[in-house]
């Protein structure tokens, strides 16, 4: 079972940019990562995928679309999320995991606070 550890969230402020990293235990080579957030009281929703092989296309949710970017490193078996331009509706934890029916056991999450 691939162990999967997020870090690199915070407290920022509106406007201000975060960089996450997911950390995989095991290969992820073949597999589409996603980002994922949970708000506070609510379910986890899907924030993008980036497919594997990765050939230039990513998939973003609509509200994040044009402000966060997500890439993988095979080869360190890491993806990054870049969140630039934050807003206050971003505060949630953000989990990685394949993007599968049967996803890998969740890890901690990295929690991103976003206010003034």
């Amino acid at each position: 079972q691939v162990k999967l550890v997020e870090s690199g969230g915070g407290l920022v402020q509106p406007g201000e940019s975060l960089r996450l990293s997911c950390a995989a235990s095991g290969s992820i080579r073949g597999y589409a990562m996603g980002w994922y957030l949970q708000a506070p009281g609510k379910q986890r929703e899907w924030v993008g995928t980036i497919p594997s092989p990765y050939v230039g296309t990513v998939f973003y949710a609509d509200s994040v679309k044009g402000r966060f970017t997500i890439s993988r490193d095979d080869a360190k078996n890491e993806v990054h999320l870049y969140m630039n331009n934050l807003k206050p509706e971003d505060t949630a934890v953000y989990y990685c995991n394949k993007v599968t029916a049967l996803p890998w056991a969740w890890g901690q999450g990295t929690q991103v606070t976003v206010s003034s």
